[in-house]
């Protein structure tokens, strides 16, 4: 009787005309909703979607249909990759799969532009990517990279391998612009070949940490490759004579100079010295150009630096550094943007800061830690500096409290003169 009932109460409601029909609910909607054929979707759209999934993702989704799979091997979809080689052993990360490297070299080589290699410590690793580049030669890149995510695997393999490896891609490669092989046994000859065939299309060349490039082999880049915006290298690298060539009439305006200063001989005291001259022609010929300077020296080992003005833009101390060599820096870096100091001693540097905020106008940035800075003195320099200050990041144990203003107080100063809320950074405790 109940089914009966309910069955002639449907046929009431349906029929008749006083009575409103009940709004269908969401998943009733959706359930009348014709859903898309996915497999016609246009090759664009789906090729667009693809660009957003991960490799994994991709290669599985090529497997839905055929219009799918022909999607997957667009060469779009190939121009970019990024070799990951890992031992077992020695990483916990994935490898690319050997079959899928096969399967690049063989269908989509020539398609590449933008490959990168990230290694792990093992020298298997480096020696597997050397290999794959020994194979690109039917591809035209447009970017390198080769990356140790741990300790240099690439100086520890054959360097006549490498060598022969990326001069392949160096021959093959005639539109190369952006180049990272640093920490790699790269020389001045393979050097050469690379601006014999690419000088007209590099930009961006980073190169630190290559001990077998010499002062010479750079200067032969920056000669000949006009065009070159952006260079990394090793202090011993730098020269006068290569200043000079980068401020050449017919040299592109440099936009970032990245040098690293570290210790090239056990002992080493004394490191050759660069002439005002010389940095004044490039501050003259690319006025905006960003000089980065990464210091890993000892204390003793700083007597060559900042003696004269030097155009440094951003400084970072790996070690300790002097109180000395931070008056110079207040003194002699008039462009400076952006200093971090990683150590410096129980000396406070109260005259250093107040000298730094007041003569490097362009000051945005500060990071100390492991060194001492009395509270009074250290809200003196961010009045100095003022809102200016974009970034200041401060171990709160560098700040040493004094009569005129202690640590509970100091955060309302400071954050007076920035215009916002600061606190010194606190070393977390598990």
């Amino acid at each position: 009787m109940k089914r009966n009932n309910l069955s002639v109460v449907n046929k009431f409601v349906q029929s008749s005309p006083t009575v409103k029909q009940p709004k269908l609910g969401f998943y009733s909607s959706l359930n009348q909703t014709v859903l898309p054929d996915w497999a016609s979707l246009p090759h664009h759209v789906v090729l667009r979607i693809f660009q957003y999934l991960p490799l994994i993702d991709r290669a599985r989704a090529s497997s839905v249909c055929r219009r799918w799979n022909e999607v997957f091997h667009i060469p779009d979809l190939w121009r970019k990759f990024e070799f990951e080689l890992n031992q077992p052993a020695t990483s916990y990360f994935k490898s690319t799969h050997p079959d899928l490297i096969q399967q690049i070299i063989k269908r989509h080589a020539a398609h590449l532009q933008y490959v990168s290699f990230k290694v792990d410590s093992s020298t298997e690793s480096a020696e597997a990517a050397c290999d794959i580049l020994s194979q690109l030669v039917n591809c035209s890149l447009q970017t390198l990279g080769l990356i140790s995510t741990a300790k240099p695997s690439f100086m520890h393999m054959s360097k006549s391998h490498f060598v022969s490896a990326l001069t392949v891609v160096f021959v093959n490669s005639k539109s190369l612009s952006s180049i990272k092989i640093e920490d790699t046994p790269v020389d001045d000859p393979s050097l050469k070949i690379l601006v014999a065939n690419n000088s007209d299309t590099l930009k961006l060349l980073k190169m630190s940490s290559c001990p077998h490039v010499s002062s010479d082999g750079i200067l032969c880049v920056a000669d000949h490759c006009q065009g070159l915006r952006e260079l990394a290298l090793n202090y011993y690298m730098l020269s006068d004579e290569l200043l000079l060539a980068l401020s050449s009439e017919t040299h592109v305006n440099l936009e970032h100079l990245r040098i690293d200063v570290v210790s090239e001989n056990p002992g080493q005291i004394e490191f050759h010295s660069i002439k005002k001259q010389s940095w004044d022609a490039l501050i003259k010929h690319s006025p905006g150009v960003d000089i980065v300077m990464y210091f890993f020296l000892y204390e003793e080992e700083f007597e060559t630096f900042f003696k004269e003005d030097t155009p440094v833009t951003h400084l970072y101390f790996g070690r300790s550094v002097s109180k000395a060599i931070l008056g110079r820096i207040g003194l002699n870096c008039p462009r400076l943007i952006e200093l971090v100091v990683c150590a410096n001693g129980l000396q406070t540097l109260d005259d250093e800061l107040i000298c730094i905020a007041t003569h490097c106008k362009n000051l945005t940035a500060l990071g100390l830690s492991e060194c001492e800075v009395s509270c009074s003195a250290f809200i003196e320099f961010v009045r100095l500096c003022g809102r200016r200050l974009t970034q200041l990041s401060i171990m709160e144990e560098v700040l040493i409290p004094d009569d005129d203003c202690g640590l509970d107080e100091i955060h309302t100063e400071v954050s007076k003169y920035l215009g916002r809320i600061w606190f010194p950074d606190v070393m977390p405790i598990w």
